[in-house]
């Protein structure tokens, strides 16, 4: 088996975000409340009632975030850049909806977290495709007169 690392570094970002996502998810299969507690989310003192579906949730959301490392790892390794640019502007939608959630009251403050990991993520990935478009400009030989 050839493990194919990134060749870009904007591969490197999706690459180091995936594998993050990917450990996370894996965190919130096994232990849910070790997943919680990273995310300053506590538990109740009293338990969870039986009505309480919070670590059905938290199995939902950690099995998306294993799959979706896996598709950042595997875009990375094939350097697809049309798949890190689509990243981009979703990931920015997700901390603005994230950070709404925090700010309107729906989510805890903890879980502001997510979305500036979501948004920095975005960010430190758009300047990696940009920086990548200008030098390649710049190294392509001008057209012939």
């Amino acid at each position: 088996m050839v493990i194919r690392l990134p060749r870009s570094p904007s591969g490197w970002t999706m690459a180091v975000f995936g594998v993050l996502a990917a450990a996370l998810g894996v965190l919130g299969l096994v232990s849910p409340d070790a997943l919680l507690k990273a995310m300053s989310l506590s538990a109740p003192a009293s338990g969870r009632p039986a009505s309480d579906y919070t670590r059905t949730f938290i199995t939902a959301s950690s099995m998306a975030a294993l799959n979706m490392g896996a598709y950042y790892v595997l875009a990375a390794a094939a350097d697809w850049r049309a798949f890190f640019r689509w990243t981009v502007p979703f990931r920015l939608l997700t901390f603005a909806v994230f950070t709404a959630a925090v700010v309107a009251g729906r989510a805890p403050s903890g879980f502001l977290g997510v979305g500036i990991w979501e948004g920095a993520g975005a960010v430190v990935t758009g300047v990696a495709l940009r920086y990548e478009t200008v030098a390649a400009r710049r190294s392509s030989p001008a057209p012939a007169a």
